[in-house]
């Protein structure tokens, strides 16, 4: 598979799109409503459509914004969801994105990406997040895929990428994840010094 625009246009127009669980995912819709600031500037990068950013627009969080390298999966998003706003709907590179928030919340993207390109994941994530602000979200704690996403990961691997730029960060097993994830889910705090 191409990992680029036209391969995931490609997936979303075939509905080759196993990853997507119809709903927010349990542990970021957990995370979400146990938010109290309304308007922080939140990130899902990689959204896809983007049910946990529909979840925090409904919550009244006023700053939420998608990304994703195509707008296919954002037709559905818009059409569950007309009054998000347009201009919040993101289409282009993670990596060149110039955007800063407060919380930037990862479900699927890291899982998607070239398993080379994850210290460039990190070094983009710092970039993008202001003083302050945190990566959270989950990542496997499953060997997966080689050849094709979801490429997975372990707990150590994830240590040694994140470290040297979030030196705070944590790991801890998701307790809430939905049954055939449990166990192979890891929640990521990684706050910005």
């Amino acid at each position: 598979m191409e990992l680029n625009a036209r391969g995931w246009r490609s997936r979303y127009l075939s509905g080759d799109t196993g990853w997507d669980l119809g709903a927010p995912s349990t542990p970021l819709r957990a995370y979400i409503d146990q938010l109290r600031d309304k308007d922080l500037h939140i990130l899902f990068p990689g959204a896809g459509r983007a049910y946990e950013a529909e979840h925090a627009h409904r919550c009244g969080f006023r700053q939420v914004y998608v990304l994703d390298l195509t707008e296919e999966p954002f037709h559905d998003l818009l059409q569950r969801c007309p009054d998000f706003p347009r201009a919040h709907v993101l289409v282009g590179d993670l990596f060149a994105h110039e955007g800063t928030y407060d919380r930037i919340i990862e479900q699927t993207c890291f899982c998607a990406i070239d398993p080379a390109l994850r210290p460039d994941y990190v070094r983009a994530m710092h970039r993008m997040l202001r003083p302050g602000g945190k990566l959270v979200g989950v990542l496997f704690d499953d060997p997966l895929n080689t050849d094709k996403p979801p490429f997975g990961g372990s707990q150590a691997e994830y240590e040694s990428l994140f470290k040297p730029l979030f030196p705070r960060v944590r790991f801890s097993r998701c307790h809430n994840s939905i049954a055939p994830r449990s166990g192979r889910e890891l929640w990521i705090d990684a706050p910005r010094s």
